[in-house]
């Protein structure tokens, strides 16, 4: 017995293609929007791609593009179909292909179901990518005059400024690495003598940030050196005092910027898979009752639409057994013994 069956007469069949030709072309924008995320996306990653670990971070949005236009290319053969469905002379020519066009849409509707809940599982190993990269970029940050190294101090202040944040984790990061180039050190200096002696990697370190953390906002002048020596500064307490220097990570900052964003995208490519599950569904109904007209030679005869032809439980016992007969034709094949040598 066939899955959810509907009456259909010429008027009703002619309405149904409409209506879905109409969805398939909506659903074709919608291929564009997706396709727009994903550059977006990765225009967005390219900007601080330095900052990046790995490269498998462009992977999503290079799926997302992919996916955004494969479902602009099958939303418009599907909304052709429904087009010439209105002219049985042109339907013809599509129903050898239909029951397979319809099983593709079905596999690419898994797909596209399976890229948005990749949008959401993706923050957890771009966390670590950022961590990664923001470390390795810090300790890069005094590189001014190394070739490819030397744009590594522009991009991490602008992004701490932008995004309102500094250090990895946090401002104490910069205390744990030199971020002063050697060439600005005068090495004559007891103090940068005594600095550099006092860790076993010869580097200089200060209780310091970059001018990139400080705070706008705050109504003292910024305090970025000597930030825990209370004596440096006037009414200073580095315990209780709250800095004038931005508190938040930058990875923090940047995981809360790029994770809205995949959750924003893997919503609407949700939202996108509803719309094509859809669509797929009108065209099985107008195949169907195209199908199953009770007078092929008379266009304005009845006809009945079904979304399965049989029940599930039967149509899973028919796929399974096609399968079977599949694999066993295969063992036939590979079975037969070569021919005799005379």
């Amino acid at each position: 017995m066939a899955l959810m069956t509907v009456k259909f007469d010429l008027k009703k069949r002619v309405k149904l293609a409409q209506t879905v030709w109409f969805m398939y072309w909506f659903a074709v924008m919608a291929g564009i929007l997706v396709f727009s995320m994903g550059l977006f996306f990765k225009i967005e990653l390219r900007k601080r791609s330095e900052l990046m670990d790995n490269n498998e971070s462009h992977f999503l949005p290079n799926l997302l593009i992919f996916m955004g236009l494969v479902i602009c290319c099958i939303n418009a053969l599907g909304g052709k179909i429904c087009y010439d469905s209105l002219d049985p002379s042109k339907f013809v020519k599509w129903k050898p292909m239909l029951n397979i066009f319809l099983t593709g849409c079905m596999i690419f509707n898994a797909l596209l179901l399976s890229t948005a809940f990749l949008c959401f599982l993706m923050r957890i190993p771009l966390q670590f990518t950022l961590a990664e990269g923001l470390r390795n970029g810090m300790r890069f940050y005094k590189d001014t005059d190394t070739p490819g190294r030397c744009y590594m101090k522009r991009t991490l202040d602008l992004m701490q400024m932008e995004f309102r944040c500094c250090g990895t984790d946090s401002f104490r990061d910069w205390f744990e690495i030199q971020w002063v180039s050697n060439r600005y050190l005068d090495f004559s200096a007891k103090e940068v003598r005594d600095r550099i002696g006092s860790n076993v990697d010869g580097q200089y370190l200060m209780d310091g940030v970059p001018f990139s953390c400080c705070n706008p906002s705050s109504p003292r002048p910024c305090i970025q050196y000597q930030m825990t020596n209370n004596t440096a500064h006037y009414s200073y307490d580095h315990y209780t005092e709250e800095l004038n220097v931005w508190r938040r990570g930058c990875s923090e900052a940047l995981l809360s910027y790029y994770g809205g964003m995949m959750n924003t995208i893997g919503a609407l490519v949700i939202l996108v898979t509803m719309l094509e599950v859809g669509v797929t569904v009108g065209l099985q109904y107008v195949h169907s009752s195209l199908s199953s007209l009770s007078n092929p030679e008379d266009p304005e005869s009845e006809s009945e639409g079904w979304l399965l032809e049989k029940s599930v439980k039967d149509t899973f016992t028919d796929i399974m057994a096609k399968m079977k007969m599949g694999k066993g034709a295969k063992v036939e094949e590979g079975g037969e013994a070569p021919p005799a040598a005379s």
